[in-house]
């Protein structure tokens, strides 16, 4: 399959705990292509497992069909199928609204399958799930220079200003 393309038997779904191993291998992919730490995939799947049951922890898996190119590392979530990608979103509560807030953790597609429409499955999922909650609004942290990262989430409707006073709107955060 050519990159860029995605194949007709793609599928978005709710990932299961019993997935918590291939969303781990997929988050762990997402940050070694990257530069970025990570614990490895076990403790990455072991913290999923305690989170994914809980209501404030919730992430989709979009597969594809098994001539789907991925990474060698990238393992089968369910027979004939192949994961392709990932989003990862944690709910909570907000003081400024009565309805719960979502911040999209992660979202990311294995690099074959990019440019394909794969994160917009997810994105579309993501935003689904929280107008069916009726979350007050999802927020996403970006990095400024990613403008990749950023042209694609404007284009799903996200802002880079305040809607009310036309301000930069900025993420900033502390490790700790």
């Amino acid at each position: 399959m050519p990159h860029g393309t995605t194949p007709r038997e793609t599928r978005v779904r709710r990932a299961t705990v019993a997935e918590a191993d291939v969303l781990a291998r997929l988050l762990h992919d997402f940050n070694t292509e990257f530069g970025s730490p990570t614990p490895g995939p076990a403790v990455l799947a072991d913290r999923l497992r305690r989170m994914l049951p809980t209501d404030r922890t919730r992430a989709w898996l979009v597969t594809g069909p098994p001539t789907t190119p991925t990474t060698p590392t990238t393992p089968t979530p369910e027979p004939g199928a192949t994961a392709a990608g990932l989003a990862l979103v944690t709910r909570r509560a907000n003081v400024w609204s009565d309805h719960p807030v979502d911040l999209l953790d992660e979202l990311y597609v294995v690099p074959a399958l990019r440019s394909g429409g794969l994160g917009s499955l997810l994105i579309r999922a993501v935003l689904d799930d929280a107008r069916a909650a009726d979350v007050a609004w999802v927020e996403v942290p970006v990095d400024a220079p990613d403008r990749d990262a950023r042209r694609f989430y404007r284009r799903h409707g996200f802002l880079e200003t305040q809607p009310e006073t036309g301000e930069p709107e900025l993420v900033l955060s502390q490790h700790l």
